[in-house]
């Protein structure tokens, strides 16, 4: 059984038609990629399946049931993460609140602290920082704390939004090493990722997004290699 699927989803705003009933599915264990231009409707895709933009038309599944008029925090409840654009921690707060506010909905402590402390395993330098307010952080540490927190809520299925965006080569590298162990410890992804190649090559299967619609879906070997898909994405 697939871990989501999209039947027809569209999502509109306004009268601009973003995303013009796609189909898509994931199965568990899987990483699957959506690469597109600007515009295409990538983010508003992995919005509309988080609950952050409510669908204006088809079906959201997840784990074989209905969400589509879920709100977002039962989502999150049913296994369901989003590590957002931009990153999205909480300026304010710590490194440590802010990863303890990805396990709002937990009140087992001992599995919290242990938590806790697999998010510093994985991130050493949040470790570093974990009294730091995050707003004072680089934008590589900001990412790393956003995933991190997504983590926490102990997710089936990890949704990435363009985790690369705005960071120096070595920080992309150390992100998507980091991503491969996520995937590596059984977590299914969904990843939105400006650079193609990248998330091709961390990806099992993906879709091409372009005016809202999904014009192309293969194995993320066979889009490496298609001439449309180099020529358009990854500068070949």
């Amino acid at each position: 059984m697939n871990l989501l699927e999209l039947h027809s989803l569209a999502v509109h705003y306004g009268g601009i038609k973003a995303v013009k009933g796609i189909d898509l599915h994931i199965a568990e264990g899987e990483v699957v990629c959506l690469i597109g231009a600007n515009g295409a409707g990538k983010t508003s895709s992995l919005k509309a399946i988080a609950g952050l933009l409510p669908a204006a038309g088809g079906e959201v599944l997840f784990r074989g049931q209905p969400i589509t008029r879920l709100p977002a925090h039962q989502r999150v409840r049913q296994g369901l993460a989003l590590v957002p654009e931009g990153r999205g921690v909480f300026p304010r707060l710590t490194v440590e609140e802010n990863l303890l506010m990805g396990a709002y909905q937990f009140d087992d402590k001992p599995q919290i602290r242990i938590d806790l402390e697999n998010s510093y395993s994985l991130f050493p330098r949040l470790q570093e920082r974990r009294a730091q307010r995050a707003g004072t952080l680089s934008g590589g540490e900001q990412q790393m704390l956003a995933i991190a927190r997504a983590l926490m809520s102990r997710p089936r299925l990890l949704l990435l939004d363009e985790p690369s965006m705005g960071l120096a080569p070595l920080m992309v590298q150390k992100i998507f090493e980091t991503i491969r162990g996520i995937a590596a410890q059984g977590v299914t992804l969904l990843l939105v990722e400006q650079n193609a190649r990248l998330a091709l090559e961390v990806s099992q299967r993906g879709y091409v997004l372009d005016g809202g619609r999904v014009t192309l879906a293969d194995s993320s070997e066979s889009l490496l290699g298609n001439p449309q898909v180099r020529a358009a994405y990854l500068g070949a």
